[in-house]
């Protein structure tokens, strides 16, 4: 579609690319998917994985390089994130806030707005029920983006949810859902 022909169209006609992004310093899951006239298409999802054998700066610095080739690669116009949960475990907390900062600031650094969802509002948009176990949301995602199989692995699937929740919410992209 050409520029011209987006002028023309309304907003939420007009294609969005959106990157969820579910944050981790040993695996960070993300998906893109397109929001317009009301549908959600499937792009891509993956993983960034880091291995413990590499120092804390340099996992760090695979997320911040791999999150800005996959934002080049597939030109978002937005970005969705998962708010950090802080569960019993501080230590791993830490290490995730650093990884998501990363991230935020890759994602910031390319223009995207940063959108961040607490997991109860992505549990909430993408299965309806506020404490959905981690299989419900997995098959809510791969029904509602026509998938053959649950995106692989959950992180994946996590940051696919963190995208389609940001679809929601955004009142140009959302019409229609």
């Amino acid at each position: 579609m050409s520029q011209s022909e987006e002028r023309n169209l309304k907003p939420s006609q007009v294609p969005s690319r959106i990157i969820g992004v579910d944050p981790g310093l040993a695996s960070v899951g993300w998906g893109v998917l397109e929001s317009a006239n009301g549908r959600l298409t499937y792009i891509v999802h993956g993983c960034i994985e880091t291995s413990m054998e590499m120092t804390k700066g340099e996992r760090l610095t695979l997320i911040y390089r791999s999150i800005l080739k996959i934002v080049k690669t597939y030109k978002p116009s937005e970005a969705a994130m998962e708010n950090l949960y802080f569960g019993k475990n501080h230590s791993s907390a830490m290490a995730v806030a650093e990884a998501r900062g990363v991230l935020f600031m890759a994602l910031a650094s390319q223009g995207l707005p940063v959108r961040e969802l607490p997991p109860s509002a992505i549990k909430i948009a993408v299965t309806g029920l506020s404490r959905a176990d981690k299989k419900q949301v997995q098959e809510m995602v791969r029904l509602i983006l026509g998938l053959k199989e649950i995106p692989k692995p959950d992180h994946a699937a996590d940051a696919l949810g963190a995208a389609i929740c940001a679809a929601h919410l955004n009142p140009n992209l959302a019409q229609g859902l």
